[in-house]
């Protein structure tokens, strides 16, 4: 018996349905794995046709177009080690999550996956069938058990596993982010090798799929819960992971052991890593947004530079008669910071033909809300005419906390394609920026240094549509709504948890209010960066008619 094994580990982005352009890197993978003397080779779940494949994977085109993929990437790969990748798998009127095991030019096994998840941004149990608890898969003498992601959050199919002679665990996950997730998925995968007694590889993909960042951070475990290799988070690489035959079994050598990066950094990248590859994989290279001299649009214009550089951003001032001469200071000094492209766009002429356009179906009516939105969707009009005429996707800026009680114009600044900040509150707004300034990494195409002005972050919020207008003038302090909003949408707390929690009612039932009412709001805003597990889109999903309110 052999008494070492190497696994080459692909820690990969896949792109979503370039079912070709994801062989290919299997491909890459396992020519590398090849090269290294591997024994197996390994991709991620679901990795031919990408993750989350939401009802794309029904279509029994894609499930034929998988199919063929793989079993040609099974002749191409005959000559060398075994290859691993998750796909599709149609059989009998039956569609499973699948893992497919490739050798001698042949599909060699199938291992399907038995607990479905249904839960946050997952709906397994509607797209696929749940496999039987199986056994361990051959890679010449040696015997390999893979629970397919969830399947390694319960004990039974490990379990199953060691009991029908699996020597080692290699568990490929499609895992998105969310602030600390690392930690359960490590307390999880502990439990299975302190359950079974055996060594774990845990194999996560990277990269951007809509509002989803996959964040690697693969690792390997001995006998006993000890680290032996951990991968960095969101970076595509190859590893190799050797595992040694010992008196009691297999023991994984020790290799790189990579620090986890502080959650403000994690959620930064996220934001950063959600824009380049959502760009990249829509195929547009340019993006441009509306610079007010807020913190909001700061923050975005700062993540574009970083995410996809500077020559590839315009930043837009369209100032009205309410613009401050500090917001106009503040747009164009971070514009110069960022090295942006930076266009000046007055909409005063073109809001004074609106109104006068409207005059005569508004005459005797008090000027109002409406006026204001008039000046936010002139913006919007004028944005996107900008992005049809130069091909450059718009960005919009609105924060969680404005998202979540609708303190936003729907066509107006909700305009655009993706919104990186869509699931961070405002007070993490601020918390980011001062990360920002402080901080640089490799990763980040910007500038180092205080990118963002003092002046922007320490300023009262405001949309400057009227006359002397505040944030607070409309809605309670952020560090107030934040916290309520925190309680209500992201603990499904009730009314009376939030009033126990030293909220005053009255404060609490009118955020209820806006919350439900802004829900059509939502249901036609952008997609954006996903950071925590009631992200508003696929997390949270709440019907748009809907009388209840909480009077606990």
């Amino acid at each position: 018996m052999s008494d070492k094994f190497r696994v080459t580990l692909a820690q990969a982005n896949p792109t979503m349905g370039d079912i070709a352009g994801n062989a290919a890197k299997a491909k890459i993978a396992w020519d590398e794995g090849k090269a290294a003397g591997a024994d197996l080779v390994a991709m991620p779940e679901m990795f031919i046709l990408g993750y989350n494949p939401q009802d794309l994977v029904m279509k029994p085109a894609v499930q034929a177009a998988c199919l063929e993929a793989i079993k040609q990437l099974a002749l191409d790969c005959a000559d060398g080690p075994a290859l691993a990748i998750g796909g599709p798998y149609a059989d009998n009127d039956k569609l499973y999550n699948a893992y497919f095991v490739l050798n001698g030019g042949k599909i060699v096994s199938k291992q399907l996956k038995h607990h479905l998840p249904n839960y946050n941004v997952f709906d397994e149990v509607r797209l696929f069938d749940s496999g039987p608890l199986g056994g361990p898969y051959a890679v010449g003498n040696t015997r390999v058990g893979s629970p397919i992601c969830e399947d390694a959050w319960f004990e039974d199919v490990a379990e199953t596993l060691e009991e029908t002679g699996a020597e080692f665990l290699l568990v490929p996950n499609g895992s998105p982010y969310y602030r600390d997730k690392f930690d359960r998925r490590m307390s999880h995968m502990v439990a299975r090798v302190i359950e079974t007694g055996l060594p774990l590889i845990y194999l996560n993909m990277v990269g951007g799929q809509d509002d989803q960042v996959f964040d690697g951070g693969s690792f390997v475990l001995n006998p006993g819960g000890h680290l032996a290799v951990q991968l960095p988070v969101f970076d595509e690489m190859i590893a190799h992971v050797d595992l040694v035959r010992a008196e009691d079994g297999w023991v994984a050598e020790q290799g790189d052991r990579h620090l986890l990066p502080s959650g403000e950094e994690q959620d930064y990248r996220v934001c950063v890593e959600a824009l380049r590859d959502y760009m990249g994989k829509t195929g547009f290279k340019k993006v441009l947004l509306g610079l007010s001299g807020g913190i909001d649009s700061a923050l975005v214009a700062t993540i574009a530079v970083d995410a996809l550089g500077a020559e590839n951003v315009r930043c837009v001032m369209l100032p009205s008669e309410y613009t401050s001469q500090g917001s106009l200071d503040d747009a164009e000094d971070i514009a110069i910071r960022l090295g942006v492209h930076y266009d000046y766009v007055p909409i005063k002429e073109g809001r004074q033909a609106i109104t006068n356009t409207l005059a005569p179906l508004f005459e005797g009516l008090d000027e109002g809300l409406t006026e204001e939105n008039i000046q936010s969707r002139l913006r919007g009009l004028l944005l996107m005419a900008m992005s049809n005429k130069f091909g450059e996707m718009l960005l919009t800026t609105g924060n969680k906390s404005e998202v979540a009680v609708g303190y936003a114009t729907i066509y107006g600044d909700m305009n655009g394609g993706y919104n990186p900040i869509k699931d961070m509150y405002k007070t993490r707004v601020f918390e980011t920026c001062r990360w920002r300034n402080d901080n640089h990494r490799d990763w980040m195409d910007g500038p180092a240094g205080e990118v963002i002005p003092v002046s922007i972050i320490d300023k009262p919020p405001s949309a400057e549509l009227r006359p002397d207008q505040k944030d607070e003038d409309s809605l309670p302090p952020y560090d107030v709504l934040d916290g309520i909003l925190d309680l209500l949408v992201d603990q499904e707390k009730s009314v009376a948890d939030c009033v126990e929690a030293g909220y005053e009612r009255a404060t609490v039932k009118r955020v209820e209010h806006l919350l439900y009412i802004s829900e059509y709001k939502r249901f036609q805003s952008a997609p954006g960066a996903r950071l925590s597990k009631k992200a508003f889109w696929m997390d949270r999903r709440y019907p748009i008619v809907n009388r209840f309110r909480d009077e606990s």
